[in-house]
């Protein structure tokens, strides 16, 4: 069989043979269909993920994949270490997978339920969106912070979405997908935080989701803050996903003082188990729902698994994700 494989943290995946995969009781194996490369994945394989340590080299590579059953029903499922996803095969237990309706095609479908997953816990859990509220998505030009933008348009019923990235073109599609007003980072990123200050004293803003950090966010979070001895309250759950532009940021102490932020984390260690028992019964059938109703898109770059170390490294436009097939 072939699969994914690292031979150490900081290397390119390349398909190697693998030895064949074992059902586990009661269920069977299952032939993949089409497994995405993501983020999460990036980094296990990069070592700077919190979860790298926990590889055992060699290691297959593959969070989650679309595979085939028996009887023919096409389900969205995850790996097992030590296996990995990007293979041939891979191993499904018993009712641990989410139907894809008829309609979806293979890649989306790979496509899809990490970034929507994450995405609406953060909207969800820790974000808590209520109906109306103003949402700012920084980072809305990716794939998971494009998915936020539109959950939080259709299924969250946020009254003011902002979207925040570099991508001018992608921020034009936002709108398009349920962004009210858009920001595009430039150069200077005191422009950015000027556009946020004006923006939150206009409408102040409820929730941040933050995908990418770094300098960023330094200016986003300095906006929210207050120099007022009496300014109004106002509570403002930021909400920090990813780190595409830096894993650290500088954070004046006077910002949490001055103003109600309030900072919350979105990751596998920050959300209670049984939120993530939900997924598979509840959350994916919904999102998949949505897809097909065409109230969700995310676009895909397909390539053949055999190929996977050049798909690895090759440069994909912003908000498009890669998916390697068998």
């Amino acid at each position: 069989m072939k699969a994914a494989v690292i031979e150490r943290l900081g290397g390119v995946p390349q398909c190697r043979d693998v030895p064949e995969v074992v059902a586990p009781e009661g269920g069977e194996v299952a032939r993949v269909r089409a497994a995405a490369i993501k983020n999460i994945e990036r980094m296990l394989v990069a070592g700077s993920h919190y979860g790298s340590r926990q590889l055992q080299l060699p290691a297959q590579v593959g969070l989650d994949a679309v595979v085939q059953l028996a009887d023919g029903r096409r389900v969205y499922t995850g790996a097992t270490p030590p296996a990995g996803a990007m293979a041939e095969y891979l191993a499904v237990s018993p009712g641990q997978f989410a139907q894809i309706p008829a309609g979806v095609d293979d890649a989306v479908a790979a496509a899809l339920p990490n970034a929507a997953v994450s995405a609406w816990f953060a909207l969800e859990h820790a974000g808590q969106v209520r109906p109306g509220q103003c949402v700012l998505v920084l980072g809305a030009t990716g794939v998971t912070g494009a998915l936020a933008v539109q959950l939080a348009t259709h299924h969250f019923g946020a009254g003011h979405v902002v979207a925040v990235g570099r991508d001018q073109a992608r921020l034009r599609s936002l709108v398009d997908q349920g962004a009210d007003r858009v920001v595009q980072i430039g150069t200077d990123l005191s422009e950015l935080g000027e556009a946020v200050r004006a923006l939150h004293t206009d409408r102040p803003i409820d929730v941040v989701l933050d995908y990418i950090w770094g300098p960023p966010a330094e200016q986003v979070l300095g906006a929210l803050g207050n120099e007022a001895l009496a300014a109004d309250f106002h509570r403002t759950r930021y909400v920090q996903v990813g780190e595409g532009a830096g894993a650290t940021i500088e954070l004046p102490a006077a910002v949490l003082r001055s103003a109600g932020v309030q900072l919350l984390g979105q990751g596998a260690g920050s959300v209670p188990k049984d939120a993530f028992a939900r997924v598979l019964p509840e959350i994916l059938p919904a999102v998949f729902g949505l897809l097909e109703r065409g109230v969700l898109s995310v676009e895909t770059a397909v390539r053949p698994l055999a190929a996977v170390a050049e798909a690895w490294v090759e440069p994909t436009s912003s908000g498009v994700r890669t998916v390697l097939v068998p």
